[in-house]
């Protein structure tokens, strides 16, 4: 035994994206991002909190100098009103005015909660504002969005795994898959 925790296979979860797949997709975009950001140290901003482990796993990838920091965000209700209209509950500590900004996301579905978050930060005037998401789910799709870097194109299916939960469960398991336990619950990952 090598003393590394092992994960079972949850038999509610079917596996989508094997581990190995994650970490091998995830080298290629910390080597991508290196190379387009050379001398420029990016400020890598994510959300919390499911796409923690994504951006962990892809700041160790990443081997040029940059800055890490972390918004949360809140929303405010199921409603068709206020779909995609969220409350920040925590800022970035750091200024982004003049730098280049590569905003990390787990999932990208309807985009409306991304599109409040980019215009929300190039009102703070950063030199450029790019997206990194490991996970693209453009069939649900309601507004075009810019993604410079993709990990993955799934269709429909609510992801857990890799930082993705479901009610807080399933974050650690280190593979993404497809809860298929018959609940009734969006499309997309994270919390429902």
């Amino acid at each position: 035994m090598s003393g590394v925790p092992t994960h079972d296979v949850d038999e509610s979860v079917r596996v989508v994206l094997a581990e190995e797949e994650i970490a091998r997709r995830v080298r290629e975009l910390g080597a991508q991002i290196a190379a387009d950001y050379s001398g420029l140290e990016p400020v890598l901003v994510g959300v919390m909190k499911g796409m923690f482990i994504f951006m962990a796993d892809l700041v160790r990838a990443v081997p040029v100098p940059l800055v890490v920091d972390f918004m949360a965000i809140s929303r405010y209700g199921p409603t068709a009103k206020t779909k995609g209209v969220v409350r920040i509950v925590k800022d970035l500590d750091v200024s982004i005015t003049g730098r280049h900004v590569l905003f990390v996301e787990d999932i990208i579905d309807t985009g409306m909660t991304l599109n409040y978050i980019l215009r929300t930060l190039s009102a703070r005037r950063p030199a450029s504002l790019k997206v990194c998401a490991l996970v693209d789910m453009p069939r649900r799709r309601f507004i075009d969005l810019p993604i410079a870097y993709r990990g993955f194109t799934l269709e429909e299916g609510f992801l857990v795994g890799y930082g993705l939960d479901y009610r807080e469960k399933y974050r650690n398991l280190p593979y993404l898959g497809l809860l298929n336990d018959g609940s009734d619950r969006p499309s997309g990952g994270g919390a429902p």
